[in-house]
């Protein structure tokens, strides 16, 4: 305990003493955690709310406007004995032309001045989420679009597959970069505690010639860059939770109309430790690797 003490108490004295370049080092740290802290944010609600869109799947079967009694019943004696299906609504054209309306009420002069109503009739179908697995769903798909009375089938699981592909990427992108900043934290770091390693070189070498552990000699350089690690972590993420609540109060309805009244999240406290502790191993190996030249 006494020699963390001295560690810590060593490091702290030298980052006041070269408190520009430890800025400097604090600061590259905190655009690192920073850049992956919002990817995670980013991927996290994206997420949440993609879990949440699949319990909820939907799938839309346009009728085509000719369509006979007989195709209309055909097709509905097909989705109530489909066992994918949970429950069914049909919706008229006049009930279709309202809805839109009513979602864009700045068009609904429009849509009445029209000659003819132009929105097609359609079953609006809620899947059972237990039983409709990709596979089994698509096949469903393409028996229906088959079907002589349809016009066109929506099904949700299509977007959401291709969100979880741009979501994957989004991330891959986001942890390189974070990589990327990363090793230029880390060799920040170096840069600036070699500076201050430099700059006590004679106490150094006086304690080396009065036979201080090695240990006693290195441990202030690396606990100095656990410091930088550790401030521009905490620097990252109140910029980060800024910025969430900003971003919020802003378009907080909006993307809770989006997210079907869900709201956005913050990270959990797991990820703050992780992005923290993360944050500190990237100062400590700086830290360790300016300390290395101490012999």
């Amino acid at each position: 305990m006494r020699a963390v003490r001295y560690y810590l108490t060593e490091a702290l004295i030298s980052c006041w003493r070269s408190r520009r370049a430890t800025l400097l080092s604090v600061f590259t740290i905190a655009t690192a955690v920073f850049v992956l802290g919002a990817v995670l944010l980013l991927t996290f609600n994206v997420d949440r709310a993609a879990v949440a869109w699949r319990a909820a799947a939907e799938m839309s079967v346009y009728l085509r406007h000719a369509i006979t009694a007989d195709e209309r019943a055909t097709v509905e004696r097909r989705l109530a004995a489909n066992p994918l299906v949970g429950a069914t609504e049909y919706v008229s054209r006049d009930e279709a032309r309202r809805r839109f309306q009513q979602l864009f009420p700045e068009l609904a002069l429009a849509s009445t001045d029209l000659p003819e109503n132009p929105f097609p009739a359609s079953f609006e179908v809620r899947l059972k989420a237990a039983t409709a697995t990709p596979e089994a769903t698509s096949t469903f798909v393409r028996e229906l679009e088959r079907e002589p009375g349809v016009a066109d089938v929506q099904y949700d699981r299509r977007w959401l597959d291709r969100l979880a592909s741009v979501t994957a990427g989004v991330r891959w992108v986001g942890m390189g970069l974070a990589l990327v900043l990363g090793v230029a934290a880390a060799l920040t770091v170096a840069n600036v505690v070699r500076l201050a390693l430099h700059a006590r070189r004679d106490e150094i070498e006086i304690m080396q010639l009065v036979g201080a552990p090695l240990s006693h000699v290195r441990g202030p350089f690396v606990c100095e860059g656990i410091l930088h690690g550790g401030l521009g972590s905490l620097l990252a993420l109140v910029a980060l939770s800024a910025g969430f609540a900003a971003a919020g109060w802003q378009y907080g309805s909006a993307v809770a109309g989006i997210l079907g009244g869900q709201t956005l999240q913050f990270l959990p406290w797991s990820l703050w430790l992780l992005l923290v502790a993360g944050g500190m191993a990237v100062g400590c190996v700086g830290g360790w690797v300016a300390a290395r030249g101490v012999r």
